[in-house]
Parts: structure tokens; C-alpha cells; sequence
């Protein structure tokens, strides 16, 4: 077919039927260019002519005829001092124009930044890009080359990790808490996209017109941090966490009618009333006694006398630090029922009177029972 299209190309032209190609070389072959032949460069083209690899002359979007006079560099790189009208050879390169907006960027590893609240903290984060070159003639000689078929995917990987270079120079940077990245994500991709282009328009012929981030995010365990951080913010006090708690499991037993369903709900039912006797029953902190005294009942607000504490217990007020705050006080009997509910887990710090400091619950001797206690599996029924 090539023989049969004859000696001399008399059109040049390149109809883009991708969305990827960056750089085409035309098929010249063995063929010469005949002086005179059509040159149709369309919207979103550059023409680029290389002689000798050599570059030559550029051509804009129209329609050229290829005359000696339209060919200055190329004249001069052949010797052409006078009117030359025989068929030449020379390389024809169509650079694409036009964004290409469907590039595609993430972090692989994390990125190690300083928070100024919660301190060092590995970020993770990907978006999109658009790309357009704006050098055709720094493109070829510093990426595409002699390549026939120049397309984004030969040079997407190295803009992402030129992007994530660039990303964790701006984060540590920018001085903004990790908390209101998501707020300034639209003003962190402006930046971003005019540190790109400032380096690769100068050494590639490429900039970044727009820059995406779609989402910062951190692993999974800080995630839930925060995540338990915020849930003890919203429920506050542990009394009204205990409550709730209690609530929800006469609900969920009230749905299970028969069996231990019944008997569940009727505990957990005891103790929301307790609880919630106690909640509207002001708490007098008291003093340890060390010794047992006999004390006179005291008239309750409906007329009815409140036996004195048994012999031989002490009526300790506990204070817990839930989310770096002091909660209490709350007597022995309270404190207990808020471990078993859930609302003091291992590893929150108690004090009472009497102790040199602040330990975990589960260490305290008079407390570690509550923690290790389970019930035994229940008898198969009948």
C-alpha cells in the first residue's frame, strides 16, 4: 500500500481518535515529502518538523502549504539558500494541545507530617489532575524522544511522585491543622497545581492548569482514636452514659420475650431504676470512716427512714478521668455499676480518698474483681 500511495506525501495531517496520545509521528516511511503539500494542523495541534534530529520548524493550528519561504530552519538545516522546489525528507510531529483531565494521583506510603494538636501524624490522600503541554519542543527532547506514539501513561507515573514529593513539602509547610485540611483542600490543590508548573514548564514544557484533592485520610487506628475521642465528647457525663446504656438493653431484652430474655430485662430493669433514683437523689460527698458508728436513720423526702450503711463498709467517693477530665464524685456502689455497664473500661485512671494516686481501674485491689468476673454459662433448658 505504501508503494502504491506513489513517491511523494502531498498531505500531512492527524486525526486524534484517542484521549491519551500526547505525541504522533507521521508515517512517512520511505517516502519524501513533495514541496508544496498540504500541511493541516488541527485545533489543539502543534506540527513539529525534525531534521537530522534536529528541531526544526513548529506550525500552529491551519492549513499550511510547505514552501521554502514557510520553512526558514528547515531551509537553512538543508542548504537551501535559494528557491528549492524538489521533495525533502523530514520528521512530522503532531504534539497535542489540549488538557488532558483524567490523570489520576495517590500516595502510596503515608505522609509523616507535624500537627500542631495531635503531633507527628501520617497522612494519606489521592485526587486527580489535568495536564497540558504547553512546549512542544521541550517535550520532545525531554520525554517523548524519537517515540512514534508518545502517550500520558509513559509519563504519569513520574508526575505522581513528583506530586507526592511536592504534597509533603506543602502539608508540613502549610502550618494547617490536620482538622481543617478537609475545610482548605480546594486552596492546598492551587498551590499545589503552581509549584507543579513552575517545575515542569521549566524542564518539560508541561504545566498543571488544575489540581484535585479529593480526599485526606489517616490509618485506620488514629481513625479510632478520634473516632472514641469525639463519642466520649458527645456523651459527657458517665451517669447519663450508664443510663442509656442501661436503657438500650431493657429495649433490646423487651424484644426477646421468654426465656432469659425475661429474666435480663428484669435486672436490667432494677438497675435503670436504681440509677435513675440515684441521678435525682443529690450526692453529699463523705469522709472515710475508719471505724464503724452506729448512726441515726435519716428522713427520706417521702417520709421514710434511710437505713444507716452496714457494719464494716466504708463509703468511698471515686473520681475517674474520662477523656483527660475529672468525673465524680461517685460512691462504691455507683462506681461499681458504671464498670459493668461499660462505662469505666480498662485503662481509665480512678482516686479515692486514701490513695497516694491516680491508677488504673483494673490495678485497684477493690476494683480488679469487677473486671475479672464472668458468669457462668447458663443451664441447657428444658
Amino acid at each position: 500500500m505504501d508503494r502504491l500511495r506513489g513517491e511523494f506525501i502531498d498531505i500531512i495531517e492527524w486525526t486524534d481518535d484517542s484521549r491519551d496520545t500526547m505525541v504522533w509521528r507521521f508515517p512517512r516511511y520511505e517516502n519524501e515529502i513533495k514541496m508544496g503539500a498540504k500541511l493541516i494542523v488541527r485545533e489543539s495541534q502543534v506540527a513539529v518538523f525534525v531534521n537530522m534530529g534536529r528541531i526544526a520548524d513548529v506550525f500552529a493550528p491551519g492549513m499550511h502549504e510547505l514552501q521554502t519561504g514557510n520553512l526558514p530552519i528547515l531551509s537553512t538545516l538543508q542548504g537551501w539558500k535559494y528557491g528549492f522546489h524538489s521533495p525533502f525528507k523530514a520528521e512530522v510531529y503532531f504534539v497535542t494541545t489540549r488538557q488532558f483531565t483524567d490523570m489520576k494521583w495517590g500516595t502510596q506510603n503515608p505522609v509523616t507530617v507535624r500537627d500542631p494538636e495531635f503531633g507527628m501524624v501520617r497522612l494519606r490522600a489521592f485526587g486527580g489532575y489535568a495536564a497540558r503541554v504547553t512546549d512542544p519542543a521541550k517535550l520532545l527532547n525531554e520525554l517523548a524522544g524519537t517515540d512514534p506514539q508518545f502517550r500520558t501513561e509513559e509519563v504519569e507515573e513520574y508526575l505522581r511522585q513528583l506530586i507526592v514529593g511536592k504534597l509533603g513539602t506543602l502539608l508540613g509547610s502549610s502550618g494547617i491543622p490536620m482538622l481543617d485540611l478537609a475545610a482548605r483542600q480546594s486552596e492546598l490543590g492551587d498551590r499545589l497545581a503552581k509549584m507543579l508548573s513552575d517545575e515542569l514548564m521549566a524542564s518539560h514544557g508541561i504545566a498543571i492548569p488544575k489540581f484535585i484533592i479529593e480526599n485526606i485520610s489517616l490509618p485506620p487506628e488514629v481513625e479510632q482514636a478520634i473516632d472514641a475521642r469525639s463519642r466520649m465528647g458527645i456523651i459527657g457525663n458517665l451517669d447519663n452514659y450508664a443510663r442509656m446504656q442501661a436503657a438500650d438493653a431493657v429495649r433490646d431484652a423487651a424484644n426477646n420475650p421468654g426465656g432469659a430474655g425475661e429474666g435480663v430485662g428484669l435486672g436490667l430493669g432494677m438497675a435503670a431504676g436504681q440509677q435513675m433514683a440515684q441521678a435525682f437523689t443529690p450526692q453529699q460527698p463523705q469522709q472515710p470512716q475508719q471505724a464503724y458508728a452506729p448512726a441515726p436513720a435519716a428522713p427520706a423526702p417521702g417520709g421514710a427512714a434511710v437505713p444507716p450503711p452496714l457494719p464494716g463498709q466504708q463509703q468511698y467517693q471515686w473520681h475517674v478521668a474520662v477523656d483527660g477530665q475529672q468525673q465524680g464524685p461517685y460512691d462504691h456502689a455507683t462506681f461499681s455499676g458504671h464498670i459493668r455497664s461499660g462505662a469505666v473500661r480498662s485503662g481509665m485512671l480512678a482516686w479515692r480518698e486514701g490513695r497516694e494516686g491516680w491508677q488504673p481501674v483494673e490495678q485497684i485491689p477493690e476494683l480488679a474483681s469487677l473486671f475479672r468476673a464472668t458468669p457462668p454459662p447458663l443451664p441447657p433448658q428444658a
